[in-house]
């Protein structure tokens, strides 16, 4: 969500502080007070304040257990794997030996030092903690073997830290971490620029595989997603929101509900009804037999034509700069050739696996939340400004997600849960149904954007532009960040391509759909821009002569990072060996969430048009890798999301109402079309990038750009529409 340069990751090179206390039982408790907290709490001034309020902490306890409290959620990303591998790196004990617990809500303590508040995305999770994490562990390690030292009356250097003991290499002497815990408490903590953190070359758990620590749970059903939640006493809640946003709930006939065995209550609220029963089936059908009249509002008319047409006329108006290199007016004015696209992307639902949930207690002094988000302590704040209770008297219980996809960077689903627990007795359970899930979603923006390239007589580009017009999330959702009229995301891949590109222009037009809110969505700006920067530097290819590879190529001359992830999927793929015909490999390359990546996709068109990707080949230089099982795992799954999006993705609106409602006309990529992904990762000592989301916003071009091979037929549009296809087979 914020690119490589910004002010917010450049911080995180700053020192990390850490202090040093007894912890419960007589162990060391190691707080750790990471940069973007220290520009919110009083911890900057010194380790030594008796305020200092550390944002995460190791805890070693007498027994020689060992805890991380993290305040990253897990949405299966492997977040509860990743970072206790850091810590467990440089403490020199086994991964297996590390317990994750999850951090409780709070913007001061718990701030991503990257995006400096309390979240989860941005793929930021690795990239913000990489180094703070593992000067803790090193910290700590130093600690525990000055305690060994100072038990032996031995110098520290001529002793080790080797799984989980500290042993002295003259006398073959050992002593356990929770032997020594107490004692490391009371001695002074060294500052991290004075431990030297492990050479690479030395790691032992960093770069390798490591199996997922919650994995287990997740197979034995063990695992508790927000979902699973059981309170004594605990009732279920099915909700039905207008299904016209910006409408109001009229009236209700409640009367057939009542009969349903099982139901307890029906909740009215300004916009929405709920029916509160035993269990999610009584609810269901109580929810049914409600008599509902809704009053439309404002949007009953709203369809995706009539937006489309308001981006159209939008886009023709000139918009915030977002770069402006060179002259592109005289570029174009000299150019040999000159080519104009306009490219569209859809609106788009997240339909994660696990539906909107959330349960909540509301009693007259307290409130209590369960719930899996993305931003804890914003679910906090909504529910203290909802119940108009202070904050320290919501309590928020964050769980396992399952699926996030940027969803649940949003707290709705929260505030309809904690307006409906008002009126109920005890705690109660919202779930959405799937319809609800996807209609009443905050999409992906739809963009229109508006380019033109000039080239040179040897078929290069000296010209390029690229108008961006779409809603903002920025705006809505980090203001602060939302500047002279620019949304850093919705360019974010437009701005800053690899290529060598001497005269360019990006700017954006901020223009806002009536009633429709819009979110992140696993990538957000990147997932529209690279679909439209490598689908235009393809047609700029065609239109030199020239092959899209090689073309690329001599364009990253001055991004040797972009140009070896690019040639190692071009080798890795068998580029230009011959295929069938109806069959076409496409190629994009992107960097991204501090990430490079290439990726190469294989497709066959039927003579129905239909598509099918049969492989896609993926070379990432995400820089140094933590777990490699992770780094492909989410490229894997970042393939099929993206793959699925542009065969099928499309939210549209007709009379204001959402015509999708369920996986049978929101399709989701089945197995049996499932491609064969390959991931080659190539070595890298640069710090690390993201990998959450580069896999989903490369997909959509190498797909497209396969299908110009296989049929001629250029897609400026998405989803794929099969129907035009159909004529050029």
């Amino acid at each position: 969500m914020l690119n490589d340069s910004s002010p917010e990751e450049r911080c995180v090179s700053r020192r990390t502080v850490l202090k040093a206390g007894a912890a419960a039982g007589g162990g060391l408790l190691l707080s750790i007070a990471l940069p973007g907290a220290m520009r919110h709490t009083s911890a900057a001034r010194s380790p030594e304040v008796e305020d200092f309020a550390p944002n995460a902490f190791v805890q070693i306890g007498s027994d020689g257990r060992i805890a991380l409290i993290v305040c990253q959620a897990e949405m299966g990303q492997g977040t509860y794997t990743s970072m206790p591998m850091l810590i467990a790196e440089e403490l020199e004990v086994d991964l297996s030996q590390v317990q994750v617990e999850h951090a409780p809500p709070d913007d001061k303590l718990y701030a991503n030092p990257l995006l400096g508040f309390q979240v989860t995305g941005g793929s930021t999770s690795v990239r913000a903690f990489w180094k703070p994490l593992r000067e803790a562990g090193a910290v700590a390690r130093s600690l525990l073997i000055e305690a060994a030292a100072q038990t032996w009356g031995v110098n520290p250097v001529s002793c080790r830290a080797e799984r989980g003991e500290v042993i002295h290499g003259a006398s073959g002497r050992k002593l356990g971490y929770g032997e020594l815990a107490g004692k490391a408490a009371t001695l002074p903590v060294p500052s991290p620029d004075k431990i030297a953190l492990k050479d690479p070359q030395d790691f032992k758990l960093i770069g390798s595989p490591a199996k997922r620590t919650d994995t287990p749970a997740k197979v034995n059903g063990t695992a508790q997603f927000g979902i699973d939640v059981r309170l004594p006493g605990m009732k279920i809640a099915a909700i039905a929101i207008c299904p016209v946003p910006g409408g109001k709930l009229k009236s209700v006939n409640e009367a057939k509900a009542k009969t349903v065995k099982g139901v307890h209550q029906v909740v009215k609220l300004d916009a929405a009804v709920a029916v509160v029963a035993d269990h999610m089936g009584a609810a269901k059908k109580g929810l049914a037999a409600l008599d509902i009249e809704w009053d439309e509002g404002p949007n009953a008319k709203l369809s995706t034509a009539g937006i489309v047409r308001e981006l159209d006329a939008a886009s023709q108006k000139l918009g915030a700069i977002a770069r402006n290199d060179g002259d592109v007016e005289k570029a174009l004015a000299g150019a040999a050739k000159t080519i104009e696209a306009i490219y569209q992307v859809p609106f788009l639902a997240h339909a994660t696996m696990e539906p909107m949930n959330c349960t909540v207690h509301v009693r007259p002094d307290a409130c209590e939340v369960c719930v899996g988000t993305q931003v804890l302590a914003r679910a906090q704040a909504a529910a203290a400004k909802v119940t108009g209770l202070p904050k320290e008297k919501v309590k928020v219980h964050n769980h396992l997600i399952g699926g996030g996809f940027g969803r649940r960077l949003d707290i709705d689903g929260v505030i309809w849960a904690v307006k409906v627990a008002q009126q109920v007795d005890g705690p109660v359970k919202v779930i959405w149904t799937r319809e609800e899930d996807i209609q009443h979603d905050l999409y992906r923006p739809y963009y229109y954007d508006r380019l033109s390239a000039g080239l040179d007589g040897d078929g290069m580009p000296i010209a390029w532009t690229d108008r961006v017009t779409a809603s903002s999330i920025m705006a809505r959702w980090a203001p602060q960040l939302f500047k002279n009229g620019l949304d850093p995301d919705a360019v974010e891949g437009a701005k800053d391509p690899p290529y060598d590109l001497p005269n360019i222009l990006v700017d954006y037009v901020r223009q806002e759909p009536p009633g429709i809110q819009t979110a992140f969505w696993r990538g957000v700006g990147p997932t529209h821009n690279i679909f439209v920067v490598e689908s235009f530097i393809d047609e700029l290819a065609a239109l030199a002569g020239q092959d899209p590879f090689e073309y690329r190529r001599v364009l990253l001359e001055k991004s040797p990072r972009a140009k070896r992830v690019l040639e190692l999927a071009a080798e890795k793929s068998g580029w230009g060996q011959k295929l069938p015909p109806g069959q076409g490999r496409g190629i994009s390359v992107q960097r991204v969430f501090g990430t490079y990546l290439s990726e190469v996709a294989e497709v066959e068109v039927a003579k129905d048009g239909s598509v099918r990707v049969k492989r896609v080949v993926c070379a990432v230089d995400c820089g140094q890798v933590v777990n490699p099982d992770t780094v492909t795992a989410q490229l894997e799954s970042g393939v099929i999301f993206g793959i699925t999006a542009a065969l099928y993705g499309e939210i549209t609106l007709q009379n204001g109402r959402v015509e999708q409602s369920n996986f049978d006309n929101y399709r989701m990529l089945r197995i049996d079309e499932a491609p064969k992904i390959e991931v080659h990762i190539a070595e890298s000592a640069e710090a690390p990038g993201g990998m959450g989301e580069p896999g989903t916003s490369a997909i959509a071009p190498a797909l497209a750009n396969a299908v110009f091979a296989a049929t001629g037929k250029r897609l400026r549009k998405l989803p794929i529409d099969a129907a035009a296809l159909k004529q050029r087979v």
